[in-house]
C-alpha cells in the first residue's frame, strides 16, 4: 500500500492510523462505520473476543422499511444509527468508542453517529 496513491489506499492508511489508538473492550465495543458509494454499514464490535455483537445496515429489510423511500443518503444513515442503538440498547450496551474507518466525520457518517447517540448510545 505504500506506492499507491489512491482514494481508497489513503483511506485504508487513515484507518489503520486511528486503529492504533481505538479498540473495542467487552466494558466499551467499537462502534464501526462503513460507507460505500451505494450502502452504509455499522458494527458494534468486542475486540479482545474479535466478535460482532450488534450490527446494522441499510441493506436490511427491517431497516428498508424504516427509510420509507427516502432517496437521501443521510437519512439513511440515521435510519441505521437508531437502528444499531436500539439493537445495542437491547444486548445491554450503552457505551461505546467511534471508529470512522477512515472517513471523514461528516455527512453520512456524522448523521449515522448523531442517530445512535440520538438512540441511547454515549461516545
Amino acid at each position: 500500500m505504500k506506492g499507491n496513491k489512491t482514494g481508497r489506499a489513503g483511506r485504508v492508511r487513515r484507518h489503520i492510523r486511528v486503529r492504533h489508538s481505538v479498540t473495542g473492550t467487552p466494558e466499551r465495543p467499537r462502534l464501526a462505520v462503513f460507507r460505500s458509494l451505494n450502502h452504509i454499514y455499522a458494527q458494534i464490535i468486542d475486540d479482545s473476543e474479535h466478535h460482532t455483537l450488534v450490527a446494522a445496515s441499510d441493506t436490511e429489510k427491517d431497516v428498508k422499511a424504516g427509510v420509507r423511500g427516502d432517496k437521501n443518503k443521510s437519512a439513511v444513515a440515521e435510519v441505521v444509527g437508531e437502528a444499531l442503538a436500539k439493537r445495542a440498547k437491547e444486548k445491554g450496551i450503552k457505551t461505546v468508542v467511534f471508529d470512522r474507518g477512515g472517513f471523514k466525520y461528516h455527512g453520512r457518517v456524522k448523521a449515522l453517529a448523531e442517530a445512535a447517540r440520538k438512540g441511547g448510545l454515549s461516545f
